[in-house]
C-alpha cells in the first residue's frame, strides 16, 4: 500500500495561486503570485507529491496555466499530478511528456466515458479519475452543473475500464474548513477496490489523522489546500501526520 500521501494543492488562475470558496468563481482569495514559488515551497518542506489545478482551465475546457505545471515538474524533485482543463488526448500527452506524472479527467469522465476508458487504457496509472461530488451526485465543469450521474456508479465503472487512482471532493465541504466527508470517500474505495485520493475540508492535523485509519480501507492520500494557506498548518507538519 505504501504510505499516506499529503499531497498540497495549488489552484490556479490568471497566473495566481487562488482558493474559491466551494468552487465558487466569485468567492476567491489570491493567496501568492506564483505558483511555481509556492510548489517550489511545498517541495522544500519535503512534499513527495503537488497537487495543482487550472481553475481557468477548467471553466474554459482547455489548458491555460500549463507553462507553471510544466516548470514545477521540470525543476522540482515533487511529483505533479495536474487537473482542470483537460479534455482531449493532447491534453494529456502535452503534460506527460513534459514532466508531470499524473494527469487528473474529471468532468470529461463524466461527460465523455468512452474517450476516458481509452484513455486509461492507453496511459494506465497515469491517469486519475477526479470525481467531484454533491449529495452523492457528480458535479461537473468547474462545480458549475450537478449531472444525474451517481459519484459511486462512475466510480465503479471506470476502476472496472482499469482506473486506478480516485480523487474525491465533496463540494460541500470544499474550502469551509469543516472537516472531510470520511464516508464518502470511503464508501467510494469500499466500491472501486481502488486507491482513493481524499479532497475538501481538511482543517486540522486530527483531520489528516482520521483519514489515515482508512489506510487499509483504500483511502491512500489527501489534497490539503485552504488549511495550509491560512496557516493552520504546514506541509512538514502535514508530512508528519501522514507517516503510518
Amino acid at each position: 500500500m505504501g504510505n499516506f500521501t499529503i499531497y498540497p494543492a495549488i489552484d490556479m488562475r490568471g497566473g495566481k495561486c487562488v482558493r474559491l470558496i466551494q468552487g465558487d468563481y466569485n468567492q476567491e482569495t489570491i493567496y501568492g503570485d506564483s505558483p511555481f514559488d509556492m510548489a517550489k515551497n511545498f517541495a522544500d518542506q519535503g512534499a513527495e507529491w503537488i497537487h495543482m489545478v487550472d481553475l481557468d482551465g477548467a471553466k474554459e475546457g482547455s489548458r491555460i496555466n500549463d507553462s507553471y505545471v510544466i516548470k514545477a515538474a521540470k525543476e522540482l524533485s515533487a511529483k505533479i499530478q495536474i487537473g482542470g482543463g483537460i479534455r482531449t488526448e493532447e491534453d494529456i500527452t502535452h503534460y506527460l511528456e513534459n514532466g508531470i506524472e499524473r494527469v487528473i479527467l474529471g468532468s470529461a469522465a463524466v461527460s465523455n466515458p468512452s474517450f476516458t476508458k481509452d484513455m486509461i487504457r492507453q496511459f494506465g496509472h497515469r491517469i486519475a479519475i477526479g470525481i467531484d461530488a454533491k449529495d452523492g451526485m457528480v458535479a461537473t465543469h468547474g462545480w458549475l452543473q450537478t449531472s444525474e450521474t451517481k459519484a459511486i456508479e462512475l466510480g465503479k465503472a471506470l476502476a472496472d475500464a482499469g482506473a486506478e487512482t480516485f480523487i474525491v471532493t465533496d463540494i460541500a465541504t470544499d474550502g469551509m474548513l469543516a472537516g472531510p466527508n470520511i464516508e464518502g470517500v470511503r464508501a467510494m474505495a469500499e466500491a472501486t477496490g481502488k486507491d482513493v485520493i481524499a479532497s475538501g475540508g481538511i482543517s486540522t492535523l486530527a483531520d489528516i489523522s482520521a483519514l489515515t485509519e482508512y489506510h487499509s480501507s483504500g483511502i491512500t492520500g489527501v489534497i490539503v489546500g485552504k488549511a495550509l494557506y491560512t496557516n493552520r498548518f504546514t506541509v512538514r507538519e502535514a508530512l508528519e501526520k501522514g507517516r503510518i
